[in-house]
């Protein structure tokens, strides 16, 4: 999704996929060979002069032919550094010192999944503020619960929407904390730092602004396995309130409506609620996404030999169809009209219970 462009924009993909480019691949990547020779550099494994040298090189990557290279060697690293070699003369050997392709990957992964989820978590946060905020309006408006589908007792509109930011804002809280816990990677060859040493392990992380690594993770991926829950838990959520929403808006209830609904190429009567539709068209593909990073868990021994390279495109769907989810719910419950009266019409039963005070207190937790 993240490169289909006829679609990207009606699945809210854009802002997510503008950072999943293969621009953005090329830029990761040569940031994380930048910073390796710098930290090496620091560490006296490679003249600073050839590490200068590398930094001020803009070198010249044509992202259709580094893909095209990369197919003997299974991965775009191994061109790169080819590339960036022969562009630096006799600095050479200062590209790509004691890391192997893994290391460039993983940590390139980790800084593509940090400036993705930027606008991600700004959606899904953005969300929550609009549940929120209608919530604190609705705090009081009685309508019927509805359970099994069926009419129950009342509730209020604020309670139904205060459980709506509740879940949003769990969402977002451990998908942010899952993304700031990935660390860099840095083993060499077999994950024994032969030929480099732990300390420029650390200083490639802390040039890169990345948490530093306990041991190398090349195939421990647990941290890839709860980022890919994380993103389908917060797709899960997103896709749960628009569900809400889209019952709500049937012509039999009427009792939201978005700011702007979708028309209709046959029947122009239709106001349909469009952004909650594709915020769930995207959610819907998430968990899909999420038992394949699950299931390619088990990495062989020391380098994963297929499991490894399912993540890549995996992850980069992951990550545009649940911040599609993210940003069409925000525009569906920014500005989400609420009809008092349509819901009053269907009310029976006993009054709201402790409805107010159940939103305050969630009103309170944010």
């Amino acid at each position: 999704m993240t490169n289909a462009g006829l679609l990207t924009p009606l699945y809210g993909a854009g802002a997510v996929a503008a950072r999943l480019t293969d621009d953005e691949w090329v830029r990761a990547l040569l940031d994380v060979e930048r910073a390796l020779s710098r930290a090496a550099a620091e560490h006296g494994f490679v003249p600073v002069e050839h590490a200068k040298r590398i930094a001020d090189t803009a070198f010249a990557v044509d992202p259709a032919e580094l893909a095209a290279a990369s197919v003997e060697g299974g991965n775009p690293v191994i061109p790169l550094v080819r590339l960036m070699r022969a562009a630096v003369g006799d600095a050479a050997s200062a590209v790509h010192p004691g890391a192997t392709s893994q290391d460039v990957m993983d940590t390139a992964v980790v800084l593509l999944v940090r400036r993705a989820a930027e606008p991600l978590l700004a959606d899904l946060r953005g969300a929550a503020d609009a549940a929120a905020a209608l919530a604190a309006t609705h705090r009081d408006t009685p309508m019927m619960a509805r359970t099994l589908l069926q009419a129950a007792l009342p509730t209020t509109f604020g309670l139904v929407a205060a459980g709506w930011a509740a879940g949003l804002d769990a969402a977002a809280r451990d998908l942010a904390a899952r993304v700031d816990a990935l660390p860099v990677q840095f083993g060499g060859a077999a994950g024994t730092l032969a030929g480099s040493d732990p300390a420029v392990a650390d200083t490639l992380a802390d040039l890169l602004d990345l948490p530093r690594q306990q041991v190398p993770w090349h195939t421990e991926r647990t941290r890839i396995g709860a980022l890919a829950g994380a993103l389908g838990v917060a797709a899960g959520a997103c896709g749960r309130v628009a569900t809400d929403v889209v019952l709500l808006a049937q012509t039999e209830l009427a009792e939201v409506s978005e700011g702007a609904p979708g028309d209709s190429s046959s029947m122009p009567h239709k106001r349909n609620p469009i952004a909650a539709v594709t915020a769930r068209a995207s959610a819907r593909r998430a968990p899909g996404l999420v038992a394949t990073l699950l299931a390619a868990m088990d990495h062989e021994l020391q380098r994963g030999a297929g499991p490894w390279h399912a993540e890549w495109g995996t992850l980069t769907e992951l990550l545009g169809t649940t911040g599609g989810a993210a940003a069409r719910l925000r525009t569906s419950l920014t500005g989400l009209g609420v009809h008092p009266d349509a819901m009053r019409e269907k009310l029976t039963g006993p009054d709201t219970g402790h409805a107010g005070t159940l939103v305050d207190r969630v009103l309170e937790a944010r």
